[in-house]
Parts: C-alpha cells; sequence; structure tokens
C-alpha cells in the first residue's frame, strides 16, 4: 500500500498515527487508511491543543473522521462532509447470539458460502444494494467502485484481513446475490459491508446473513463485533433489533 505520510506526520505504532503541531506537540491521533482513493485518519481524537489548523496544514486531500465537534470545525474551514455515521457494538460472550441463529434458513434456491470470491463477482449486488438514492452509493463509475472500495476492503487493505465467519450467498447458477463481509480492523472484528439486491425474493436476506455470521463468530471465539452505520441508512434499526448498541457518532469531512 503506498504510504500517504506528510510533512508533520510520523508513525507511533503499528496502526495509530500521530500529526504534530508547532513545536512539534501532537494535536491529534488516528488510524491511517484509505477512503474513496483517497488517505484517510480515521477515528480521529485531539491530542493536545488545537488540531484544527495542522490539519488544515498537512492533510489536504485527506478524509478525517472524527467527534461532529472536530468535523464542524473542520467543516467551517471548507471541509466538505463526506459521513455522518454511528458506531455501534454488539456483545457476543455475556449476550450469546440465540442457538436457532446458527441454521437460520435462506430462501428457496439461495445458499452461503465462504467470503473467497474476487471483488468483480461481488460488484453486481452490491452496486445494486446501494442505488443512487442510498446515503452509502458509491458515486463513479463500476471500475472506480472496485478500485476504492472492494478490492482494498477484500485484500485487507482498507480495515484489515477478511475474518472467516464472513459470509456470501450465491444462486443457483452461482451468482453472488448478498453478503455480509468482517475485517479484523487492529483486533476487533469489524462489519465492513452488509449488502443483498434489492429484489423482492431477497428481501430479509440481510437478517439472516447477520444472525449466521455471528453465530459463526461466536463459536469461534470472537466476543464482540462491531460496524458502523450511517445516519440516513434504516439498517440501523436492524442492528439495534439484533443487539447492537451505540457507542459514538462521528463525522467524516474531506480537508480542502
Amino acid at each position: 500500500m503506498a504510504r500517504f505520510l506528510t510533512t508533520g506526520i510520523q508513525k507511533v505504532t503499528e496502526q495509530r498515527q500521530v500529526l504534530t503541531g508547532p513545536g512539534g506537540l501532537p494535536v491529534l491521533t488516528y488510524i491511517q487508511g484509505t477512503r474513496d482513493g483517497r488517505p484517510w485518519a480515521d477515528l480521529a481524537e485531539a491530542a493536545g491543543p488545537d488540531p484544527v489548523p495542522s490539519i488544515l496544514a498537512n492533510m489536504s486531500g485527506w478524509a478525517v473522521s472524527g467527534s461532529p465537534e472536530l468535523g464542524e470545525q473542520l467543516v467551517q474551514h471548507g471541509a466538505q462532509v463526506l459521513r455522518h455515521a454511528h458506531s455501534m457494538r454488539r456483545d457476543l460472550s455475556t449476550n450469546l447470539p440465540q442457538a436457532e441463529w446458527s441454521t437460520a434458513s435462506l430462501p428457496d434456491g439461495l445458499r452461503l458460502t465462504p467470503c473467497n470470491r474476487q471483488a468483480a463477482d461481488l460488484l453486481p449486488a452490491w452496486r445494486a444494494a446501494f442505488s443512487p438514492e442510498h446515503p452509502d452509493h458509491c458515486h463513479g463509475s463500476d471500475q472506480h467502485a472496485l478500485d476504492t472500495q472492494l478490492i482494498p476492503l477484500l485484500t485487507g487493505e482498507m480495515l484489515g484481513a477478511i475474518m472467516p465467519c464472513s459470509k456470501l450467498v450465491v444462486d443457483e447458477a452461482d451468482q453472488v446475490t448478498a453478503g455480509v463481509v468482517v475485517a479484523d480492523r487492529s483486533g476487533l472484528p469489524w462489519i465492513a459491508t452488509v449488502f443483498r439486491r434489492p429484489d423482492l425474493p431477497y428481501a430479509g436476506l440481510g437478517s439472516v446473513l447477520l444472525r449466521r455470521m455471528m453465530a459463526d463468530a461466536a463459536s469461534r471465539g470472537l466476543t464482540e463485533i462491531a460496524l458502523v452505520v450511517s445516519d440516513a441508512n434504516p439498517a440501523r434499526h436492524l442492528y439495534e433489533k439484533l443487539g447492537f448498541q451505540h457507542t459514538d457518532t462521528s463525522l467524516t469531512v474531506l480537508i480542502p
């Protein structure tokens, strides 16, 4: 993966980075990644004096995800809002998935498979799931979506290695119709995407997939799982129904 380090940015640990300000003082810590082909400062937290001037000076063209307060300050200086989202977590140890979740049935003609296919195999169903009206729609061409979203996700470049509890659903023609992709995000199982074709026969398939995935994750000894859902995404209600609890709210902005 290309390194996006610039003046004033240095490595702290394998995952966490620090942005320094005047006098070399730390002003911001974050996890470095990519978002839509851009360098991304995720889980950004102020670490000292006002980080806004240093962010503007050193992170032009970056996506920065942090508290709504930090995002709003950056917006006042010309940053563009990319996503308003909520972090959620689900305990898998003391709040075990229900026993029947491991055998939740799929519609006739569909079967569950591991998430071990090429990004191009997932693309048609994934694109259909996130139409232009959806808050998580990926703008641009199919090739852009592959290059900036699905390929970096499935290769582990975006968030981390794909975990075995990830699942795909295929039809009788062996075409992918739905999926849930879980990444190892610095040791935390993270639901990176849940998608299904919007056609009526597949209604409710996302809920089945999540139940099957969480039952499998718990059987593998995973103790919790997390995700981020866009504020305008109605799937938030499904996550709450399945036991996910809100932990934080973030604003992702594009630095001018």
